[in-house]
């Protein structure tokens, strides 16, 4: 094999037309052998040392080397754990800036670099060759940016986000072709994109697409990483979704998303690595330079500081770790055009030497990067480190999982006392915790359910975690769900129960659907999708996970047809589409919020102290004109009670009101009228939408996107 000097950049593998260029980071190691095989990674074709080192960057150019040929690493230095040094070169590693993989990952014992048996563990030194297990990197073509569909671009205020699966989504559908059902292809399908659009949806966030391998200890137990937050490369699509296609797959499903108008929003994992802790597998930052990629306990650099709770922790402050991240990033926002991220477990992107930082270099990169600042950028604001809970202190520009949103809503709708100033506060968008920082009420992703936890037809179902099937005897997932099962554990053939627990899930979904921020629905929640209790369905690829498109019942195609129906009414009225957040005015004017009693005026502070009062008038005035005022007001009345309650309907800029959304009946399609200072009558645990626009009624009623 002739190998030339090369350049130190690009990283990674990068074909000319002639020749591939290889540079690889690594500032401890002391050679690095660049392993060449065929096309399907099986056979080694050839083996050299990179004959250059610029700075930190190993680096060689081979000619006549061209895109399918696969190849890994193999890195020497000092093996002494104690001090944070694990290289190996009996190890064959993976290249962090490998676009496509080929081969499986098997588990075997040979990844380890110590021997298992061995009494110190990991600070004995192993000599297997761990090739014949170890997926390959593939040197690929360069994927240009597609202008075939134009980027949605969906306004912040005008977002729904949807989270999904790419497996779990397509896998029971009956119109995705049986072959394409998993994978990229099979969620891109025409169906699948129609009924994402009719049901109101404009941006899919997808859990981890990186490629991802499974844990020895589930594979031990028949079971798999389903969610796939296991990352193993940055840039490389998990093998599995792109089915039959190479890495060109996924960016053809996000064309086709753009073309119908949808985003893509990607759940990316850049807090941890799939290797571990000190006792996991070598299988490429390990083994590449350990003491520079990972965050390591200053008392004995034999062990990891694990912020993540995964084993691990990945240095960010190390500027070649943060050029990977911001790498990977920039890959998939250009070459494969999505047009967002959802980063799990945020806060360690932003810690630094003291701590937990706004101004963490991390964040000060992507504010600046011409591409990264105009994606949508949403932060899961915890870690399990100290000072790990983050919400609300996240940059300008970033948008944040809102779990004071989630644990308020769920509270109110079980019916816990002293709930009204809370979910006020949580319906208003959470300026309590985002508009000191001068942010904008976008800034909170409002959310009932998401995939970790209950579905929210198991959150009315389900007073325990049903975690059997994950193998620790119950013990996985939280304990508290802030759920209410009515008396009946599980499912029920109470006519009454079942009423009860389909209404609360129309309460959840139009709770979430007229509160200020940005709504997310985690999938089949329209379509009272169960997880039989199980709170913790990370390691389950079977039908717990997938949804059921069978089930045709009329309960699951009306709350279906209701989610629909909150969705349109939420693009029909801006006032539920707040770019500020709005205040209380000293009366009833244009652009504001109230607050309102039962009977009909404005709440008092002895309302709010009122820790037993469970209804609460939740009015929103607009100016429909500039020139004018035209106002126009939505009331939503929200009763949590267990008793019926009667509301005083308020005389504002209109003598009459007109019903657009009942949760206790879903199924109505005329306007009903009521007069200002009529008593309106809701049912036990239900919600009421009113308008005083005739015309805006009449256009609510109906549900087309």
């Amino acid at each position: 094999m002739k190998i030339l000097a090369g350049d130190p950049y690009p990283l990674g593998a990068t074909h000319d037309g002639d020749g591939t260029n290889f540079a690889l980071f690594s500032a401890h190691g002391t050679a690095v052998e660049l392993c060449l095989y065929d096309s399907a990674g099986k056979q080694e074709t050839g083996r050299e040392m990179l004959p250059e080192r610029t700075g930190d960057v190993w680096h060689g150019y081979v000619p006549d080397v061209h895109p399918g040929c696969c190849y890994g690493y193999r890195v020497h230095g000092l093996f002494e754990p104690g001090e944070g040094h694990r290289f190996n070169p009996h190890k064959l590693l993976l290249d962090p800036y490998a676009r496509q993989l080929a081969g499986q990952f098997s588990w075997n014992e040979a990844h380890l670099a110590y021997p298992p048996d061995a009494s110190g563990l990991d600070l004995a030194f192993d000599t297997r060759d761990n090739a014949e297990w170890m997926p390959k990197a593939v040197v690929g073509e360069r994927i240009e940016w597609s202008n075939n569909a134009r980027t949605p671009l969906v306004p912040w205020r005008q977002t729904v986000v949807y989270e999904t699966h790419v497996r779990g989504f397509t896998m029971c559908h009956p119109d995705v072709p049986e072959d394409q059902r998993g994978t990229f292809a099979g969620l891109s399908q025409p169906q699948v994109i129609d009924y994402l659009k009719a049901l109101g949806i404009t941006s899919v966030e997808l859990m981890p697409v990186h490629a991802f391998i499974d844990e020895a200890h589930l594979l031990e137990k028949g079971l798999t990483n389903y969610w796939g937050y296991n990352t193993l490369s940055f840039f490389s699509p998990h093998q599995a979704y792109l089915g039959n296609s190479d890495a060109a797959g996924f960016r053809q499903m996000v064309d086709r998303f753009h073309e119908a108008g949808l985003e893509v929003i990607l759940d990316v994992v850049f807090n941890h690595s799939c290797e571990g802790n000190h006792l996991g597998p070598t299988l490429s930052f390990r083994g590449l330079d350990n003491f520079s990629y990972y965050r390591l306990d200053p008392k004995d650099r034999r062990f990891y500081v694990n912020d993540s709770g995964c084993g691990n922790t990945l240095d960010i402050r190390h500027p070649r770790v943060l050029q990977l991240v911001t790498d990977s990033l920039r890959y998939w926002a250009g070459a494969m055009g999505v047009d967002g991220f959802r980063f799990d477990l945020a806060t360690v992107l932003g810690r630094g030497q003291r701590g937990f930082s706004t101004e963490a270099t991390f964040f000060q990169v992507l504010s600046q990067d011409p591409l990264l600042s105009s994606c949508k950028l949403i932060a899961e604001p915890w870690d399990i480190g100290a000072h790990g809970y983050q919400l609300g202190h996240f940059p300008g520009g970033w948008s944040e999982w809102n779990d004071r949103y989630r644990d308020t809503v769920r509270r109110f709708w079980r019916g816990d006392n002293g709930q009204l100033p809370e979910l006020a506060r949580r319906l208003h968008g959470s300026g309590d915790l985002f508009e000191r920082a001068c942010r904008r009420p976008r800034a909170s992703i409002n959310f009932i359910t998401s995939h970790d936890g209950f579905t929210l037809r198991d959150l009315v179902s389900y007073n325990e975690r049903h975690n059997e099937a994950n193998g620790e005897d119950n013990n996985d997932g939280h304990p508290e769900n802030l759920s209410n099962n009515y008396g009946v554990e599980g499912p029920s053939d109470d006519p009454e129960l079942e009423a009860l627990r389909w209404r609360q899930q129309r309460n959840f979904l139009a709770t979430l659907a007229v509160s200020q921020g940005v709504p997310m629905l985690l999938a089949g929640d329209e379509r009272g999708r169960t997880k039989e209790g199980n709170n913790n369905a990370y390691c389950q690829d079977n039908e717990i996970n997938w949804l059921n498109w069978t089930d045709t019942s009329s309960e699951s195609t009306e709350l279906e047809a209701f989610t629909r129906k909150l969705l349109a009414l939420r693009r029909r009225f801006p006032v539920l589409q707040a770019f500020e957040y709005r205040h209380l005015p000293s009366d009833f004017s244009d652009d504001s919020i109230q607050w309102l009693h039962a009977e009909g005026g404005l709440m008092q502070e002895e309302h709010w102290h009122d820790e037993e009062l469970q209804l609460l008038g939740y009015l929103l005035t607009e100016n429909l004109s500039t020139d004018s005022k035209e106002l126009r007001c939505l009331l939503v009345i929200l009763n949590a009670a267990m008793e019926d309650r009667q509301f005083i309907l308020p005389r504002s800029v209109s003598d009459h009101w007109y019903l657009i959304v009942d949760t206790a009946d879903p199924s109505a399609d005329a306007v009903t009228e009521f007069p200002a200072q009529e008593s309106v009558e809701l049912m036990a645990c239900s919600l009421k939408v009113l308008t005083s626009s005739h015309e805006a009624a009449e256009r609510a009623m109906t549900a087309s996107p």
